[in-house]
């Protein structure tokens, strides 16, 4: 019995792991695109603000590995 629970929370564990890692991975793609329109159209808060976007997804892809 306590086995299955232990099992049951680990699942759960590794469920919202794999959902920050995606949140993550989502978050980085919004930067980058972030990033490309802004230079294409010679924005520098918006570049920055991709770069910041994609610094913080990477991060939160790393913290829930």
């Amino acid at each position: 019995e306590g086995t299955v629970e232990e099992l049951e929370g680990a699942a759960k564990k590794d469920a919202a792991k794999a959902a920050e890692r995606l949140k993550g991975k989502v978050e980085q793609l919004t930067g980058a695109a972030k990033n490309k329109v802004g230079a294409l159209i010679g924005s520098e808060h918006l570049q920055a603000e991709g770069k910041v976007k994609e610094l913080l997804g990477e991060a939160r892809e790393k913290l829930n590995k």
